[in-house]
C-alpha cells in the first residue's frame, strides 16, 4: 500500500539472508507494479556489494520512502524483537552532529508503531566510544540564539523523545561517553556500562553548560550535590564509580555487554508492552512539574483494566499459563 511517486528515494528494512529475493528484484518488481514511474537507477544496480549500504541477497522485511539520503552515521537491525541501533562514526568516537541526530530521530520515530520491535538498544561502534560527546566544530562560531535553538532542537527531537519512548531503550555503553553522549545515555530508561567506559559532562571547560538535558537529568539520577561536583569539576568518572553513585544499572565486561543487554531484553519482552507504555509515562510523570506523577498513575492504572493484554495477562494468570501479549 506503500504510495510511490516520481523521484521518491526507496529504501529497505530487513535481514541479509540467502533467498532469491534481492535488492534487485524489489526494485524492478516496483518499476514493473508503477506501470514504469519508477526509475531504477543502473549506477546502483552495477555497484558491487561492499560499495552498497546493502548486501545483494538482502531480503527485505518492509519498504520505505527516504526523506533525504540513505542513513550513513547509524546502523540498525532487528533480532528477535530487539532492534540495535549502532552510532557509526568510529573515527570520530562516535561523535553526536546535527545529521547523527536527524538520523536517531527518523529511526526512533519509524520503530514507534513497530509492534514487531518491544526493546532498543543503543550502542557505539568500535570499543573506544559509545558517544564521545557533541560535535564541537558545528557550533563553535553559535550566537546565543544559534545556540539556544540548538539546545531546544536537540532536546525535543532526540533526548526527550527517547525519555518518553513507549518502549524500553537501554543504553550500551562501551567506551567513553562525554558530554552529549552521556547525555544520551540519561535519556535511556536503562544504562548498562563495560569496564572500559568513562563517563562525564565537561562542557564547563569549554565555557558552556550541558545543553541536551544533562543538569536536569544527572541530578535526578545521582543527586544534586554529586551533580554539582561532576559538572563543575568537569571530570570524567569509571564505569564502578557510575555504579556507585546510581548513573548507570550495572557494569559488565566488555565483552559480556551485549549479552547483558539481551538479557535484560528478553525479560522485558516476556511482560505486556502497553503496562510497559503506562509504566514508562507514569514513572516520567513523577519528574514532570506540570504533572502529578501519582494522579498519572492512577489514570494509567484504571486504563490497564481496558486493555486485550489486561484480559490475557490476568487468563493467564488463573490458568497457569505463559502469557500471550
Amino acid at each position: 500500500n506503500l504510495n510511490i511517486n516520481q523521484g521518491d528515494k526507496i529504501g529497505f528494512i530487513g535481514s541479509t539472508g540467502s533467498g532469491k529475493t534481492t535488492i534487485v528484484d524489489i526494485m524492478l518488481g516496483l518499476q514493473k507494479s508503477n506501470s514504469g514511474e519508477i526509475l531504477v537507477n543502473q549506477e546502483i544496480l552495477n555497484t558491487t556489494n561492499h560499495q552498497l549500504p546493502f548486501k545483494i541477497g538482502y531480503v527485505p522485511q518492509d519498504v520505505y520512502l527516504l526523506d533525504d539520503t540513505l542513513r550513513k552515521n547509524i546502523l540498525f537491525k532487528i533480532e528477535n524483537g530487539i532492534g540495535l541501533i549502532t552510532i557509526n562514526r568510529p573515527d570520530q568516537l562516535n561523535a553526536l552532529n546535527n545529521k547523527t541526530i536527524e538520523e536517531l530521530h527518523q529511526q526512533f520515530e519509524e520503530i514507534k508503531n513497530d509492534k514487531n520491535i518491544k526493546v532498543i538498544i543503543i550502542i557505539g561502534e568500535g570499543d573506544k566510544a559509545f558517544v564521545a560527546g557533541a560535535d564541537i566544530k558545528e557550533f563553535a562560531n553559535f550566537s546565543k540564539e544559534q545556540g539556544k535553538k540548538l539546545a531546544k532542537n536537540g532536546q525535543d527531537k532526540l533526548f526527550n523523545l527517547i525519555e518518553n519512548f513507549s518502549k524500553p531503550v537501554i543504553a550500551a555503553i562501551n567506551g567513553f561517553a562525554l558530554g552529549g553522549g552521556l547525555e544520551l545515555a540519561m535519556a535511556c530508561h536503562i544504562r548498562i556500562a563495560s569496564e572500559n567506559a568513562k563517563m562525564g559532562l565537561p562542557e564547563v571547560s569549554l565555557g558552556v553548560i550541558p545543553g541536551y538535558g544533562g543538569t536536569q537529568r544527572l541530578a535526578q539520577l545521582i543527586g544534586k550535590g554529586k551533580a554539582f561536583e561532576l559538572i563543575t569539576t568537569a571530570q570524567m568518572i569509571s564505569s564502578k564509580e557510575a555504579l556507585e553513585y546510581g548513573l548507570i544499572n550495572h557494569l559488565e565486561s566488555q565483552e559480556n555487554l551485549i549479552q547483558k543487554c539481551l538479557e535484560i531484553s528478553r525479560q522485558i519482552m516476556k511482560n505486556s508492552p502497553n503496562a510497559i507504555a503506562a509504566a514508562i509515562e507514569s514513572i516520567n510523570a513523577g519528574y514532570n512539574k506540570d504533572l502529578n506523577g501519582y494522579n498519572e498513575e492512577i489514570e494509567s492504572f484504571g486504563n490497564c483494566f481496558e486493555s486485550d493484554e489486561f484480559t490475557e495477562g490476568t487468563q493467564a494468570f488463573l490458568e497457569k499459563r505463559r502469557p500471550n501479549f
